[in-house]
């Protein structure tokens, strides 16, 4: 009984130590002294000088048909007391920072690998970990029923795209009035100049059509989304046909500001897109966000949002925009080539709605090129695609049609069993409109005996510790956690078979999950960690088997 108290008693004082850290977490990034202002009357506007007077700050610029100005203040001013002040004032219905937003790409290092999202059939991803087979969006099953169409638009708002790549050039977006029109002439009198392949709103107040990828992640993500399918070269898109609007609001360094966000959401809805690829997040709730979302949704169309990259539980710690309460949101986890959830990626019972592949993904960029990058970014538009598909097979059906399509159509998988609220996309099974299988590869249905096998609470630093688990006469044995908290990517538990091959690795947070499926009755786990960061550790409480 000693023992069970005195780990009771570590845990505790860890929880508080957590409790403490959340109580004074850094604000959410926003542009020093920049605030969003959103007027009860619009006619207001009308005025900026007068304006500027009645707010107290300087309007720097304004979005007028949605009645809101940011405005600036002096950057030594706290937030939380510009807010409470300015949304005293008689004009004012909504006053919030304008947060940043950022891609959500985890970067490693460049190296040719194949589309083992599209169809895995066990190949080596591009750090040489070899996948399970079948463990992909069941791309070429669909393939035979759809390949998209010329009449879809997927906008991508993101850092642009790259309309000179090969592979995107043939499925891009145009804007028949710009393209057709003179050039320096707003033609279709929509505010920006020459908007042929879509817009810029890096300088929000400023917004040009000068939309080209200067970072590669809006491009790689396009590549996923619709690179040209059947032409002989390069990679192919979910869809092979499809029109990309390139919506760029972050810039080079992969950040923008809540203002340009909000119009390129609101520009990609007005040009008539259905399909909206977000693989971007941060900042702190935003009530004109969630306003802009909602217009899409209000147009028909879907939102389509990247989890995360945090190891998050989205349930308990919102991420914006994924967990806009807004009936289009479709929230998108990663997972790896083996059907493991990401590592990196942020999760939700109720939150996280779907996931799909997004590690080691290979996909256009900059210049002619294509390179292997990570992160919930990159499973964002596997989803994107498969909703072009369903556009172009069910021209009539709504957004909101398109996400209850995509969760009720994706499959059970034990490696994002509890993770998500519903399971991995799948193309087929969503064109078909047909429920798919239980995994039977998925532990939580096999028999099990319980086990009491733990780490430390919290685990030593420079740790390397072996244990061993067997179920004599088992064929296959998985592990549960109960609970697993270790350091990301650099504290890790390691699974061997009896013949000493390694089978799996887990790493960051993991509660309620089994470990990987293991051949034979023998499984050996190898527990590393460095010497920065310790963290709570982990305890298994039973080994299913079968």
């Amino acid at each position: 009984m000693r023992g069970l108290m005195e780990r009771a008693s570590k845990v505790v004082a860890i929880c508080l130590t957590l409790v403490g850290f959340n109580a004074f977490a850094a604000q959410p990034e926003a542009v020093p002294g920049e605030y969003v202002v959103k007027l009860k009357n619009t006619y207001a506007i009308s005025s900026v000088n007068i304006l500027s007077q009645q707010l107290g700050a300087y309007v720097k610029s304004t979005i007028p048909d949605q009645g809101i100005v940011v405005v600036k203040r002096p950057v030594f001013e706290l937030t939380d007391s510009v807010v409470k002040t300015m949304s005293q004032n008689p004009l004012v219905e909504i006053v919030e920072p304008n947060f940043i937003y950022r891609i959500n790409k985890v970067p490693n290092d460049p190296s040719f690998g194949k589309l083992w999202g599209m169809q895995n059939v066990g190949q080596k991803d591009s750090e040489n970990k070899v996948g399970v087979a079948g463990v992909d969006i069941g791309a070429v099953q669909a393939w035979d029923i759809e390949t998209g169409s010329k009449n879809t638009i997927v906008a991508v708002i993101d850092t642009g795209i790259n309309y000179n790549h090969p592979d995107l050039k043939d499925n891009l977006w145009t804007n028949d009035a710009e393209l057709n029109g003179k050039a320096g002439v707003d033609d279709d009198n929509n505010g920006i100049v020459d908007d042929i392949y879509g817009a810029s709103f890096v300088d929000a107040a400023k917004p040009t059509g000068n939309n080209l990828d200067d970072h590669g992640h809006g491009s790689h993500c396009s590549g996923t989304i619709g690179a040209r399918g059947d032409d002989g070269k390069g990679i192919v898109g979910v869809a092979w046909n499809v029109r990309i609007m390139g919506v760029k609001f972050l810039s080079k360094d992969g950040s923008g500001s809540l203002e340009g966000a909000l119009k390129a959401i609101d520009y990609a809805t007005k040009m008539g897109a259905k399909i909206l690829s977000n693989s971007w997040g941060g900042g702190g709730y935003s009530e004109t966000l969630k306003q802009a979302i909602q217009r899409s949704n209000d147009a028909g169309a879907i939102f389509i949002a990247a989890a995360g990259n945090e190891s998050n539980n989205n349930d308990s710690n919102p991420t914006y925009p994924a967990t806009y309460d807004v009936p289009n949101v479709l929230s998108v986890a990663a997972v790896d080539n083996r059907g493991q959830i990401a590592s990196f990626s942020n999760y939700g019972k109720t939150k996280v709605h779907v996931a799909a592949p997004g590690v080691n993904i290979f996909s256009s960029i900059t210049g002619t090129g294509y390179d292997s990058w990570s992160g919930t970014s990159m499973a964002t538009p596997h989803v994107s695609g498969m909703a072009a598909l369903l556009l172009s097979h069910e021209p009539n059906i709504t957004g909101l049609e398109m996400k209850q399509r995509i969760i009720a159509t994706s499959r059970p998988l034990a490696g994002i069993r509890g993770k998500v609220s519903a399971g991995f996309v799948n193309a087929y099974a969503m064109l078909t409109n047909t429920t798919p299988q239980p995994d039977p590869n998925d532990p939580s249905g096999w028999q099990s005996m319980s086990v009491s096998v733990f780490s430390a609470h919290p685990y030593a630093g420079k740790t390397n510790e072996t244990y061993e688990v067997r179920v004599p006469g088992a064929k296959q044995v998985a592990v549960h956690f109960s609970t697993f908290d270790t350091e990301r990517d650099y504290d890790k538990v390691q699974f061997y078979d009896a013949t000493g091959k390694l089978v799996g690795t887990m790493s960051g947070k993991n509660d309620d999950s089994f470990g990987p499926v293991v051949d034979g009755e023998y499984v050996k786990m190898v527990f590393t960690s460095d010497d920065s960061v310790n963290r709570n550790g982990w305890d298994i409480d039973k080994a299913a088997y079968r």
